[in-house]
């Protein structure tokens, strides 16, 4: 094996299974040791519309963008074929992700403007804070850039080689690094460092997305039982004025 052949597949065979190893014991061992760091730490009283405005174009777009990879690419194949031919699925990726991704940059955009610009803001701020967002705006702007390759590749191969990359490193499958080989290099840096932000992840503020999908239980809570306490305290204001 030759020295290329070698460091693409550390890249993308092993780097992936580090990354996320990483991303769970880390992010179990913080909740552990380090529970009260684990969401994200506030500035709202500084510049809060910009902060109102920039967040929720940011959280709005990312979250359109996670979902659509997590469909996109790890469902079953049976489950969208009936609708969708390759070529079609990725026509709709390309057109709903770049959207939702657009957004999502305009308003990280806003966020690391206010966050750099102010000077209170940026001596409140610790490095991995700024490194954090700026590699979410590359990881964004990457994703971007990656709609105007895959118009040059309509006929859906390409979307289903990806495809098949992420369903064998989820399922285990040896050798998933290969599909990779051939591939424009903007996904494949797509690809480094979306693993990359899942490695630094439990030592950073974006440890608190898991916060974000644990708030999905609260669509399935039991309902809450409350109690008035004004009208259990109403008997007895009554009967002490009788007497």
């Amino acid at each position: 094996m030759d020295v290329a052949r070698a460091v693409h597949t550390a890249l993308f065979g092993i780097y992936p299974y580090l990354a996320l190893s990483v991303l769970l014991l880390g992010s179990l061992v913080r909740y552990d040791r380090a529970g009260y760091t684990w969401q994200s730490d506030s500035s709202q009283l500084l510049r809060a519309r910009q902060l109102r405005l920039g967040s929720n174009l940011f959280h709005s777009g990312v979250l359109i963008v996670v979902a659509g990879h997590f469909f996109g690419f790890l469902l079953p194949e049976p489950w969208i074929g009936w609708a969708l031919s390759p070529a079609q699925h990725q026509l709709v990726a390309m057109v709903a992700g770049g959207t939702a991704g657009a957004v999502a940059i305009l308003g990280l955009s806003i966020l690391l403007q206010r966050r750099l610009a102010d000077p209170r803001i940026r001596r409140n701020s610790r490095f991995w804070d700024i490194a954090v967002v700026l590699m979410l705006w590359l990881q964004l702007a990457l994703g971007l850039l990656t709609v105007p390759v895959s118009a040059q590749h309509l006929d859906g191969r390409l979307f289903l080689t990806l495809t098949d990359y992420v369903k064998g490193i989820v399922t285990l499958q040896g050798g998933v690094a290969d599909l990779l080989w051939a591939t424009p290099w903007v996904f494949r840096l797509h690809i480094l460092l979306g693993f990359t932000l899942f490695l630094v992840a439990p030592f950073t503020r974006l440890v608190h997305i898991w916060s974000g999908f644990a708030t999905l239980a609260y669509l399935f809570r039991p309902y809450q039982i409350v109690r008035s306490r004004r009208r259990l305290l109403r008997p007895a204001y009554h009967r002490a004025r009788r007497s």
